[in-house]
């Protein structure tokens, strides 16, 4: 499918495959005030498809920034660099949170972290609120 239409039951896959939570800054749906949306990963306009493989569920904060980008310039090699795919990778392995900040492991999770913008100072400060009211999952729990 080509389309950006999105069917009610794909629509409740990406949302239950994700356990209501972004896949990108892992907040949970019960605690954003606007309903997660779903994004194309490698978007439309990038011949990316209207598919479960291409889709993934993401916080308004974190679709608004990611738009139609799929890859950033690295800012000090200057390569270009994918974004995190919540699809092909594991959010651990390029990401982990210190003192509520989103931290990147490797080059993609750096990139991925600059570019979603996740360590803002409203959303760490968002996400030590969560945690201290244990609602927020820690390097343990984050794995989806």
């Amino acid at each position: 499918m080509t389309s950006d239409y999105i069917s009610v039951e794909l629509r409740k896959l990406i949302i239950n495959r994700a356990s209501k939570r972004c896949e990108y800054c892992l907040i949970h749906q019960d605690f954003s005030i606007y309903t997660h949306e779903v994004d194309h990963i490698i978007p439309i306009k990038h011949s990316g498809e209207t598919a479960a493989d291409n889709l993934a569920l993401s916080c308004l904060s974190c679709n608004r920034h990611k738009g139609s980008d799929f890859a950033t310039i690295d800012q000090v090699t200057k390569e270009i660099v994918p974004l995190f795919n919540p699809r092909r990778q594991v959010w651990d392995e390029h990401f982990c949170i210190t003192n509520a900040r989103i931290e990147g492991k490797t080059q993609i999770g750096q990139a991925t972290a600059r570019l979603l913008q996740l360590n803002i100072p409203n959303r760490v400060l968002e996400r030590q609120v969560l945690i201290s009211q244990s609602q927020y999952p820690d390097q343990k729990s984050s794995s989806m």
